[in-house]
This record gives C-alpha cells, sequence and structure tokens, in this order.
C-alpha cells in the first residue's frame, strides 16, 4: 500500500491555474500507407484496395483477381495535435498506428497522408521514416517473444501544417480565463487580483470555473496584457476533503483537509485451512470383510487476537497517518476500514474508491 498525502496549496501562476478560452490544440487523423517493412506487413483486404488506388494514381493497373501478396506494406492510422496558433509551414509530431495484422512497422516509411480536422478540411500532409521503440521476434517452431508495441510508430515532425485553424483569440473586447479545477474559492481570489492589478469592475467571475476580464482588441497589446496576467501568483482554494482508494493497486490518497472523529477499531484476521487424507480399513482375519480405503478429511481454524484500536480524533495529516500505521493493517484491510468509518459517520470526508 502506498499512503499519499497532498501538501498545503501554495500560490501558482495564472497560467498554471487557467487556460485561455479559445487558445486550444486540435486532433487531425488521417489514413495512409506504411511501405519498405521487412516482410511484416498486413494482408488485410483494405490494405489491397488501397494499394491498388495508389498504383492506379501512378498510371499502373493491377489486373482484377490478382493478388499481389503485399508482405512490405500495412495500412495506418497517422493521428496528430495541431498546436494552437500553428502556421502553414510549421512542423508537427505524428503518430502512426497499425490497423491491420501487421507484426511490426520498424523500418517503414508513411507515404504523403492528408490529415483532416473534424470539419473535414485538410490541415497538414505527413510522411517519412518511422521511429518505433519496440520489437518482435519469432522461431521456427512458432515461439514468439514482443517488446512493447511494434506495431506503433512516430515520425518527429513528420507533417507539415498547410492551414491555419482560424482562432477567436483576437475577437471582442474580454478574455475568458477557465480554470482547471472549477472552485469558487479560488475564481474570486483571481477576480481580487486582477481588479488590484487592472482596476475595479475589471474582471468579474461567470460562475466557479470561468473568470472574463476586459482586454484590448489590438492583437498586439492583447499579447502583452496576457503576459503580464499570465505570470500573476494566485493562492488557490483548498480542495475539499477527500479520500480516494484505488482497489487494484492499494494506493490511498488522503486530502489536507480529511477529519476523523473518534472511532474504535478492531482488527483480526480468521483462517481455515482444510486437508483431504485417507485411511486404510483392515478387516478382521476371519470376518470376511475386504480391506477398503477410507476419506479423511481435517479442518483446522485459527484465529489471530483481534486488537481494539482508537482511531481518532485527528484533525491533522500527521495524526491520520500515526493512527493508520498503528492499525498495522494490509491495504485491503484499511480500504475496510475506512469504509465502515465512513458508514458510521467517523470519517469527515468524501470516499472514492477507483
Amino acid at each position: 500500500m502506498a499512503l499519499v498525502l497532498s501538501q498545503p496549496l501554495q500560490a501558482d501562476r495564472l497560467k498554471d491555474l487557467a487556460s485561455v478560452q479559445g487558445v486550444r490544440s486540435n486532433q487531425l487523423i488521417g489514413y495512409g500507407l506504411v511501405v519498405g517493412l521487412d516482410g511484416t506487413g498486413d494482408k488485410a483486404p483494405f490494405t489491397d484496395q488501397t494499394f491498388r488506388n495508389l498504383m492506379n494514381k501512378f498510371g499502373i493497373t493491377i489486373p482484377q483477381g490478382s493478388d499481389p501478396k503485399l508482405k512490405n506494406v500495412a495500412a495506418v492510422t497517422v493521428h496528430a495535435d495541431l498546436p494552437p496558433f500553428a502556421k502553414p509551414g510549421q512542423l508537427v509530431d505524428i503518430t502512426v498506428s497499425s490497423i491491420g495484422n501487421a507484426k511490426s512497422l520498424r523500418g517503414g516509411s508513411l507515404l504523403m497522408t492528408p490529415l483532416k480536422g473534424a470539419d473535414g478540411q485538410v490541415y497538414a500532409m505527413a510522411q517519412g521514416s518511422l521511429v518505433v521503440g519496440g520489437f518482435g521476434a519469432e522461431g521456427a517452431d512458432g515461439s514468439s517473444i514482443t517488446v512493447n508495441v511494434p506495431s506503433v510508430g512516430r515520425i518527429p515532425n513528420g507533417a507539415s501544417v498547410e492551414r491555419a485553424v482560424p482562432s477567436g483569440f483576437h475577437r471582442g473586447d474580454t478574455l475568458t480565463f477557465n480554470l482547471h479545477i472549477a472552485d469558487f474559492t479560488t475564481a474570486k481570489r483571481v477576480v481580487d487580483k486582477l481588479n488590484d492589478l487592472l482596476g475595479p469592475q475589471t474582471a468579474y467571475a461567470m460562475d466557479a470555473g470561468s473568470v472574463k476580464v476586459k482586454a484590448p482588441r489590438d492583437a498586439s497589446q492583447r499579447v502583452s496584457f496576457l503576459s503580464v496576467l499570465e505570470n500573476i501568483n494566485i493562492e488557490p482554494g483548498e480542495g475539499s476533503a477527500k479520500v480516494i482508494i484505488n482497489s487494484r493497486t492499494g494506493t490511498i490518497v488522503v486530502g489536507q483537509n480529511v477529519k476523523v472523529l473518534p472511532a474504535a477499531v478492531t482488527h483480526g484476521n480468521l483462517s481455515v485451512t482444510i486437508s483431504e487424507g485417507s485411511d486404510v480399513s483392515q478387516p478382521g482375519a476371519f470376518s470376511g470383510g475386504e480391506t477398503a480405503v477410507v476419506p479423511r478429511s481435517e479442518i483446522d481454524i485459527e484465529q489471530e487476537p483481534a486488537r481494539m484500536f482508537k482511531f481518532g480524533p485527528a484533525i491533522t495529516l500527521n495524526e491520520i497517518v500515526q493512527a493508520v500505521n498503528q492499525v498495522g493493517a494490509a491495504p485491503g484491510d484499511i480500504m475496510a476500514i475506512l469504509e465502515a468509518l465512513k458508514t458510521a459517520g467517523a470519517l469527515k470526508a468524501e470516499l472514492i474508491v477507483i
């Protein structure tokens, strides 16, 4: 079990607490072919169809019904994130993933592939040699070994931006900061800090997650304006009391404001062992009976001495940690104790199991 404790909050820059509305990346996706593989391509029907369409564009016609037996070609999807304010001619990284049964993309090259946005428009063109981190090997007897994922690769700077995404950054008289974690206290502190710097009524909170501030219309002035605002130090509000339990890994995260009321906790283990054996039944010399094997079962029950602990009152993280260590239980038992404390009303926090 790992018990993780959240630390007291400190002042953060506004750029670390919020993002500017409209300044965002956009997802791009495309479909293409990777060629030049060392016999590790796929045999999917859509790969054959795509290869035929590609050859037709170059004036080469493959007779219908013939099998080109593509072993060095793989059909792939290509995806990338287009950064905000990306301009034509700039380069972005791309990820290439096999969608057929290709064993590996190592050594392959991606042919020119258009990348489209959600509106169906082409925003970038991708092409280049893949960098694959994994590898696989297979023996003649069918044995094989695979390290990492050889069917996925990346191409650094593998796509060239062809179209800029329209941005509303320069529109209107205001800018909106969207907090990464919605909190009324944090929103109020952001408003107070901005109004102290820029003047009364310059900024106002729309809700717990958004703060709107008046901004100049001129693009260069707006950039300078934001460069000042995003470096303002603001102390975020403390989060609500929470205890997060990961039942798969045994990790328990205790928040800063968690409190425990006095409660008595008993902890013990009961183990049951069942062993199966057999005995031989030997009749008397003149009884006329037959020798038989008789099954024998033994049941052993052991219970460790249960100890009762006083859990709480605890109003600081150190006190809670000391109480947990005093119990000395396994991760699963600690989770059960916390759930029981919550049910009894002794745990003053939201208990979240993931």
